[in-house]
């Protein structure tokens, strides 16, 4: 397993002295604590009252800010959040600290945090199950449905929202760079297959205005994506085609001088991948370029980035469908060449750490 220069290092050596690694258990062990002390450190405010302070707050201050909590309240959150390291005291007065900083100020730590907590928090109790049966068990407190796709449409509306906006928040910020790549082959038709609410076909009309774009899901997702595009410039060029493409039956529709795929085959396991690459090999005349958009975790630049990644696999183990996560590039180049495609050529570093494939047929 090759990974990046920069986190070959990182994954190899011990660094942690025996008192830091004793801490890190810790963190571990007390981790769902941490997480919803910090979650309602932001909710209720408190950071935010603190980063406005020019010289931090007492506790009697803060009280005074926050009456809905009680002293004991904001006593227990406040000496949590110090141990953990997202506040300081000094002289009396509690500040931000620079981790408290990022869980108010980047955008990615919140959108994290919410998905987390809305989608994922009650379904990972049933992590261990999941693993044993390779089922998400943990979707259970939601619905019944075998995978999170079929009843994405029918989630409760704060999950729902929590769940689109993880989704869009990593694949929006690479959509530019990635109009850029795709169109320099100047495609006039597009196979978006999972094309979800349809953000990428839409930016593809409003890129293009002859392109016409023809997106690939499920019906409830395709119901969506309708909606969500009906009023949009150019929404006549974009085409729906029901399928389920876990139907090994289900052969795609041919013609097409790009085929895209965002952060869609994370979603299924690695046999599942295979079988739809290989069906997009066949539908792919000589000309027809695959593009696949994926957060590979060992094509990070950043280690905090490998990290995340790692730890959302967990998601699409015990909520999405038991069996899929956030490849390793080399698995995903495997499977293509198993079904008569190869790489042509790889970007890497786009938006928040996407990678694209671009695929030909051999």
């Amino acid at each position: 397993m090759k990974l990046f220069p920069s986190l070959e290092k990182k994954y190899s050596t011990e660094e942690k002295t025996a008192q830091e690694a004793q801490r890190l258990a810790h963190e571990i062990a007390f981790g769902p604590v941490v997480f919803q002390v910090s979650r309602l450190m932001v909710k209720f405010g408190i950071l935010q009252l603190l980063l406005d302070s020019e010289k931090g707050l007492t506790l009697e201050e803060i009280a005074g800010k926050t009456p809905a909590l009680s002293r004991y309240a904001l006593q227990v959150l406040l000496e949590s959040s110090l141990t953990t390291g997202t506040v300081l005291h000094k002289e009396g007065r509690f500040e931000a600290s620079k981790t408290g900083w990022f869980l108010l100020n980047d955008p990615l730590v919140r959108v994290n945090m919410d998905f987390n907590h809305d989608v994922n928090y009650l379904g990972w109790f049933s992590l261990e199950e999941a693993l044993l049966k390779g089922k998400p068990e943990g979707l259970k407190v939601f619905g019944p449905w075998p995978t999170i796709y079929e009843g994405l449409s029918m989630l409760p509306e704060r999950v729902q929202d929590s769940w689109l906006a993880f989704d869009h928040f990593y694949s929006n910020h690479s959509f530019d760079q990635a109009l850029d790549i795709v169109f320099g082959y100047h495609p006039r038709t597009l196979l978006d297959v999972g094309g979800n609410t349809g953000c990428w076909a839409m930016r593809c009309v409003a890129h293009d205005p002859e392109i016409q774009v023809t997106i690939l899901d499920l019906p409830g997702q395709i119901e969506l994506m309708k909606r969500h595009t009906s009023e949009v410039c150019g929404a006549g060029r974009i085409r729906a085609f029901e399928a389920d493409v876990l139907d090994r039956n289900t052969a795609f529709p041919t013609g097409f001088d790009a085929i895209w795929m965002s952060q869609f085959l994370d979603c299924f396991s690695e046999e599942e991948v295979c079988s739809i690459l290989g069906r997009a090999s066949e539908a792919m005349h000589p000309h027809t370029r695959l593009f696949i958009m994926e957060t590979f975790w060992d094509r990070q630049r950043f280690e905090t980035a490998a990290y995340c990644l790692t730890q959302i696999s967990l998601y699409f183990t015990a909520l999405a469908n038991g069996n899929s996560k956030m490849y390793h590039s080399h698995d995903m180049i495997r499977c293509l060449e198993a079904v008569g495609l190869e790489v042509e050529k790889i970007h890497d570093g786009l938006g928040k750490g996407h990678s694209i494939l671009i695929c030909k047929k051999k």
